[in-house]
């Protein structure tokens, strides 16, 4: 459900901004100039969806995973880590440790920090991808 409300959120915000690349290169054209900016808009459009990309695919992961709002869910790769992780430490999972942070992740969802350093990540990596 959650990957399905991230994936809609994304491509709505995409084809925005995809509409408002094609009306600047429309307004371009029926004034005469070329249209020398298409590259710069495709970059662009590629930073955009790759920064809302990296944020909401984090909490679906995770999801997936097994690291829920409800806890860790059971036979899950989430569970294998913490008894992993227990196993490690004598029988209690670290606080700080890579189990829990992701756990405080997938119940609280990610800081605004996280978000900001994800999304920026991601606009970098969008922008990189296309030349």
């Amino acid at each position: 459900m959650a990957f399905a409300a991230a994936s809609g959120w994304a491509s709505g915000l995409a084809s925005c901004v995809i509409s408002a690349a094609t009306m600047a290169n429309v307004g371009r054209l029926a004034s005469g100039a070329t249209l020398v900016g298409l590259p710069s808009v495709a970059k662009t459009t590629a930073a955009v969806v790759g920064s809302v990309v990296a944020v909401s695919s984090v909490p679906v992961v995770l999801s997936a995973v097994g690291f829920t709002g409800a806890g860790i869910a059971a036979s899950s790769l989430a569970a294998k880590m913490m008894s992993t992780a227990a196993i490690a430490n004598g029988g209690g999972v670290a606080a700080g440790g890579l189990v829990a942070t992701l756990q405080s992740v997938g119940a609280a969802g990610l800081s605004l920090a996280s978000k900001a350093i994800l999304a920026s990540t991601g606009f970098t990596l969008g922008a990189w991808i296309v030349p």
